[in-house]
């Protein structure tokens, strides 16, 4: 029999954990190859993890609602045949990895027949004592995560042990350390990004008879957390400017008919806004880029994420990779079948993964304008707002008319630590100048 151990793969672009929230099998039920065994959750995606082996099931490390890293065993699956010992899962399964060198273990001295029961006592006994030491120090039982949280609050290894642990096995966790952090400071520390929560001298005043009490769920907790994140990390400021889209108006309602009779797909304005913006993102790389306070990380790629609002009022943000090398009828297949997706819960990790700017339309929802927070580790986010008709001076051969026009707001938000108000304000007058002058005899 040979005894497999299952880990917690990479969820997404910056997770480190991930929240158990489903057990599909039980301990001793038989797991097939390629068959369901938990299902996990982030913020961005929820997620299902298979088995790559057949056997039997017959460790759970995890309860429901319990927190893994990412590449922590979260199973053990016994299988028919090998040796009796432990196997990782094969490299296919992404392992979260530590610049830090690991520990050489070395290989304990078999124990000799004749070796006296006192003598294995004593062995058993200083193995046991070494395993119940809480928060050891040992490169392995200490995240990145934690570990850069340590170093940014100057947290000795004499002090951070002496945090008492609540993750598996006494280890500490990012959770261990904020509330730490808090008693430590009494009040919010320098944390990394992702472990931003609300200041301690918040009070809220105690509920009134008849107030009604709504728990926020997981999602809901984690993006509130991520908002304050990219608050407290990046300048924001914004430039708006209005469109008239009435050109783009006019050819999407002459051509929308015959567009999904052609291609099977109903012609939005978001592939047509995706299309701009990664014309715009080409004119102007440096703001598909990333800012880590030190250094500036110019992308390659041209992957535009889609804020997309779901049933339950949260929100996710799946990503159309390489967006520019799709043309017209491309952008509109993944804009539909990813929002379809995104709101049936079926969106694959990789695909909240890898955005390097993003676009949020709040015109869905009648805003004129508004003032998006911008989603790390991005510089920018583009809000679109509600097309609406309105009277507008127009210029012509024949002098100024009033007259009826489709127009819209376009709100940009972005990082001032690198982006400055010309090069803001230039992307999207160029954005606006693209669809002002889109050409009426455009073919698909």
């Amino acid at each position: 029999m040979a005894k497999i151990e299952i880990r917690l793969p990479e969820m997404g672009e910056s997770v480190a954990e991930a929240t158990i929230t489903s057990w599909t099998k039980s301990i001793g039920d038989r797991v097939e190859e390629d068959e369901v065994i938990v299902e996990v959750a982030t913020d961005k995606v929820d997620s299902e993890i298979i088995s790559e082996y057949t056997g039997i099931l017959i460790e759970q490390r995890f309860a429901i609602d319990e927190v893994a890293e990412v590449g922590s065993v979260i199973a053990v699956i016994e299988t028919e045949g090998g040796i009796d010992d432990f196997a990782s899962a094969p490299s296919s399964m992404p392992i979260e990895t530590s610049n830090e060198p690991e520990e050489v273990v070395e290989p304990m001295e078999t124990v000799k027949e004749e070796s006296t029961p006192e003598i294995i006592e004593e062995i058993e006994s200083s193995v046991s004592q070494q395993l119940s030491k809480p928060n050891s120090l040992a490169s392995g039982l200490l995240s990145p995560l934690v570990r850069n949280m340590a170093k940014e609050e100057g947290i000795s290894d004499e002090e951070l042990s002496r945090i008492q642990g609540t993750g598996l096995d006494g280890r500490v966790t990012k959770y261990d350390m904020i509330a730490y952090l808090e008693t430590r400071s009494g009040s919010i520390s320098a944390v990394p990004n992702d472990t931003f929560k609300k200041p301690a001298s918040t009070t809220v005043p105690s509920p009134a008879t008849g107030d009604e009490i709504i728990e926020l769920n997981r999602m809901a907790k984690l993006t509130a957390d991520h908002m304050i994140g990219s608050l407290q990390t990046s300048a924001h400021v914004q430039s708006f400017i209005e469109v008239d889209m009435t050109r783009v108006v006019d050819w999407r309602s002459g051509i929308k008919d015959e567009f999904e009779r052609t291609h099977g797909e109903k012609l939005t304005f978001t592939p047509i806004f995706f299309e701009v913006v990664a014309k715009a993102l080409k004119a102007f790389p440096m703001l598909n880029i990333q800012f880590d306070g030190e250094k500036i990380i110019k992308k390659s790629s041209v992957n535009i994420g889609m804020a997309t609002a779901l049933n339950d009022g949260n929100l996710i943000v799946p990503v159309i990779k390489d967006a520019d090398t799709l043309n017209l009828v491309g952008l509109a297949k993944r804009v539909n079948d990813l929002a379809a997706r995104a709101r049936n819960s079926a969106l694959n990790p990789d695909e909240v993964m890898q955005g390097t700017y993003t676009i949020t339309n709040i015109g869905s929802f009648g805003s004129v304008m508004g003032t998006p927070i911008i989603p790390q580790p991005q510089v920018a986010i583009l809000a679109i707002g509600a097309i609406r008709k309105i009277p507008a001076v127009v210029d012509t051969d024949q002098g100024e008319f009033i007259a009826i026009r489709h127009k819209m707001f376009l709100s940009h938000s972005y990082d001032h630590r690198v982006v400055n108000g010309a090069l803001g304000g230039l992307f999207i007058k160029y954005v606006a100048d693209l669809l002002e002058n889109w050409s009426m005899d455009r073919k698909v």
